[in-house]
């Protein structure tokens, strides 16, 4: 079981003549086998967070259990929890398998017998047996990275901690230990909490997302559902690649007003924004992959664009060009050809755009895509 309850965690960094809040009253529970993602910018806070539930670094506020049992100020030995970091952490002077086996030797009172049967179960489940009596310096990243895990296998914890484990691999290794640490957690079926600043990581490893700035937590769901129903414009910004386009409008009659074009909105959206209270102000937001190229000249809401820099990477294109002041990304059909500086037309969905209050900057209306679930 590895069920971890946070709440009301606050964590303040100096004194009280110069107070840095990394983490801001946070609030959450994350289910026995689950895979959490906590990811935003460098500086929101994730890594603080992670270390408050490893105990290495004491809260200043608020509780975390694990189980029920309250681990606020137990230990980092005494919490039944493994963490990968960053940089490995392996000692350079021992063999892969010393250092697999010297937190049980250290920790437990398993025979050396147990420790080394643990140690060879782990090794073939991450595939390197056969550098068991390697050092880390005659090791690549991605078997010190795959020595480090078992290191934490061979624990048999409650919860699995990891602090970005794969940043410091190249990118064609870092998608494919993506998909390890995946099958890894499913198959042992322990609770893991996961840092990154790559929202791309995010999307693909968690079954829920933490999304996190300025050590307040914005958003927790699926990753879809933060995709698809972001709670707010920095949600909306960080989760997608390439990211969310942003253009301020101002909402008159029916219609959202930019100085580049005028939006008419359907009677059925422009009662939902009044509905739900929807000022002067807003900002319309509208993804990459949503933007298309108008179908025939009168189509309605088109806006006419000239391309400034054309992306062809195969299967979609990716067109710059300039709304007003802002510059805005469409992802095309790599079939559509597009030209620097001719014309184009092209069309926001309403389907598809996203608005929200230009001063609270909160979600008013989110795109009309359906949260599908997969059969079981």
């Amino acid at each position: 079981m590895g069920r971890i309850d946070m709440r009301n965690v606050t964590k303040v960094f100096g004194d009280a003549g110069q107070q840095v809040l990394a983490v801001d009253d946070f609030d959450l529970t994350i289910e026995d086998g689950e895979f959490l993602v906590l990811v935003g910018p460098s500086g929101c806070g994730k890594s603080t967070t992670l270390r408050t539930i490893a105990g290495l670094e004491e809260v200043t506020e608020g509780t975390i259990s694990i189980d029920g049992e309250d681990i606020t100020h137990e230990k980092p030995k005494d919490r039944d929890i493994a963490m990968v970091f960053q940089n490995y952490a392996l000692y350079p002077h021992m063999t892969a398998r010393e250092n697999m086996a010297f937190g049980l030797k250290m920790t437990t009172d398993l025979s050396e017998e147990e420790i080394d049967q643990r140690v060879r179960e782990a090794a073939q489940m991450m595939g390197i047996e056969d550098l068991l009596e390697s050092k880390p310096g005659e090791l690549s990243g991605g078997q010190q990275q795959r020595v480090a895990l078992g290191r934490s296998i061979v624990r048999e914890p409650k919860v699995f901690l990891m602090d970005e484990p794969l940043s410091n691999l190249d990118a064609k290794l870092r998608t494919t230990m993506r998909t390890e640490l995946q099958d890894l957690q499913r198959r042992l079926n322990t609770t893991a909490v996961y840092v990154t600043h790559d929202q791309t990581e995010a999307m693909t490893m968690g079954d829920r997302i933490v999304v996190l700035d300025e050590g307040r937590l914005q958003q927790v769901g699926t990753p879809l559902e933060c995709y698809q129903k972001p709670n707010n414009v920095f949600v909306a910004g960080f989760i997608g690649s390439p990211g969310m386009n942003f253009l301020d409008v101002r909402n008159e009659n029916g219609r959202l007003v930019h100085e580049a074009f005028e939006y008419e909105l359907s009677e059925e959206t422009a009662t939902e924004l009044e509905e739900a209270g929807a000022g002067t102000d807003l900002v319309l937001g509208v993804r990459p992959e949503d933007i298309r190229v108008a179908s025939e000249a009168t189509e309605r809401n088109r806006i006419t664009v000239e391309p400034k820099v054309v992306e062809p990477v195969g299967d979609v294109t990716y067109v710059h060009f300039d709304v007003g002041d802002v510059d805005v990304t469409a992802t095309i059909s790599g079939d559509v050809h597009v030209q620097v500086g001719e014309a184009l037309d092209v069309v926001f969905p309403e389907e598809r755009i996203h608005v929200f209050d230009g001063a609270t900057e909160e979600a008013i209306k989110n795109s009309d895509r359906e949260l599908l679930s997969v059969p079981s």
